[in-house]
């Protein structure tokens, strides 16, 4: 059976789930002010399950998030502390490496709301400047246009760390970005910046194999971790909404995830995770399968 990086699974979800915070525009980030403790608990738990990665809970520590709320002032602080509850996890598990998360400005899916490429590449650079000393990679997540990927890549490139980028994709045509473009659109970008690995994230499973089998394999490495949403509304589309207008599949559990894995592995990816609602039980089911040593 082919094996591959495991990825942890999502943090924000898992987060509100554990703590029973009520959502807020901050999403993950104001559990990190509020409950540092759950954090590092999510994170030792994915690395228990058999994951090999611990994504930092950065992921919406960004200056137009934390502005909203008041809490700009915090945004050195949480990416400190974001990275160590990260790196102390990696260093309590004896090894594994820790991913830096930058995700998306303006707001998830909404490309249109990001900022022009060469002012989001300003933005992005002070995060990586931030995480660059701790964090092991940066994994851009979410990117949904080129130019939102363009940004994104442009800003990692002051970091000194190997740059994953993820891009997002239509849940019903998983061959086009969320923008409309097509996947392979963000190809000429692989030329163009450092980029160790392509993965897919945040959408639909079946979604995620369309993309993967339009990307090609040789020369750049491919990965995938998959949502467990069944769609996004139109709702959320919104800088400012909550996610709990998104509606949650049930019909995800860990054997079935595992079985969309499979097909993503079979289309090239060498790298597996989770997103939104896949939790350290979705992680375990893919380490027994696909890990490069057994889990606990």
């Amino acid at each position: 059976m082919s094996r591959a990086t495991i990825l942890d699974g999502g943090m924000g979800q898992e987060l509100l789930h554990r703590t029973g915070a009520k959502p807020t525009p901050l999403w993950s980030a104001q559990v990190l002010h509020d409950h540092p403790e759950a954090v590092r608990a999510v994170h030792d738990d994915y690395f228990a399950a058999g994951a090999e990665i611990a994504t930092t809970n950065t992921y919406s520590v960004l200056h137009d998030r934390l502005e909203a709320a008041g809490l700009d002032h915090l945004f050195a602080e949480l990416h400190a502390r974001a990275c160590g509850l990260a790196a102390d996890a990696r260093d309590a598990n004896g090894g594994g490496r820790v991913a830096g998360s930058l995700g998306p400005l303006g707001w998830s899916y909404c490309p249109d709301l990001a900022p022009p490429w060469e002012e989001a590449a300003e933005i992005y650079s002070e995060i990586v400047r931030l995480q660059d000393s701790t964090v092991d990679l940066f994994i851009i997540e979410t990117m949904s246009s080129v130019d939102q990927a363009r940004g994104a890549l442009a800003g990692a490139a002051a970091g000194t760390k190997p740059v994953w980028l993820a891009v997002s994709v239509d849940d019903a045509e998983g061959a086009r970005l969320r923008s409309g473009e097509a996947v392979t659109d963000i190809l000429p970008l692989l030329g163009e910046f450092r980029v160790d690995a392509l993965l897919v994230n945040c959408s639909s499973p079946d979604a995620t194999t369309q993309a993967l089998e339009e990307l090609p394999g040789p020369g750049i490495k491919l990965g995938a971790y998959a949502n467990g949403f069944k769609s996004i509304p139109q709702s959320f589309m919104n800088a400012g909404a909550v996610v709990d207008v998104i509606e949650v599949r049930d019909d995800l559990d860990p054997v079935t995830y595992a079985g969309a894995a499979e097909g993503w592995i079979a289309a090239g990816a060498a790298i597996v995770g989770g997103c939104c609602e896949i939790g350290p039980a979705h992680i375990r089911e893919l380490a027994h399968r696909f890990g490069s040593a057994p889990c606990n």
